[in-house]
């Protein structure tokens, strides 16, 4: 499985942006589709999951009802989109695919990884 985050970039505190992730290969190999992000100098936190088959979505309390994860399984790609963003929200955003049918906020718990795609935003 190969997985592609898109969508980054700079923006000013209370806007907008959305990410994609597509992914490849074996795709149904994964039921359960991440977003992570890491800050400098933090450790890499849970945002977002969602699941292929019935899109039963997960949020960190950090991000409820600011953030919204989709999918479109026609296009094998899963969205964020993120709205009210703070600067606190700055960071490195990742996919991450994991084949456990568990929700699971650790990111060691997830078996793919796509490369990240940075988030900045200014107060």
């Amino acid at each position: 499985v190969q997985l592609q985050a898109s969508g980054g970039g700079l923006v000013q505190a209370g806007g907008s942006l959305r990410l994609s992730c597509a992914a490849s290969g074996r795709i149904r190999s994964t039921y359960i589709m991440g977003w992570f992000r890491q800050a400098p100098g933090k450790e890499r936190e849970f945002v977002s999951a969602i699941t292929w088959n019935s899109g039963s979505t997960y949020y960190a309390d950090s991000v409820k009802g600011r953030f919204t994860v989709s999918r479109d399984n026609a296009k094998d790609t899963v969205y964020l989109q993120m709205n009210s963003l703070k600067s606190e929200d700055t960071a490195v955003y990742y996919c991450a695919g994991r084949r456990a049918r568990s929700v699971e906020v650790s990111a060691r718990e997830y078996d793919y990884w796509g490369r990240g795609t940075e988030v900045t935003v200014s107060s």
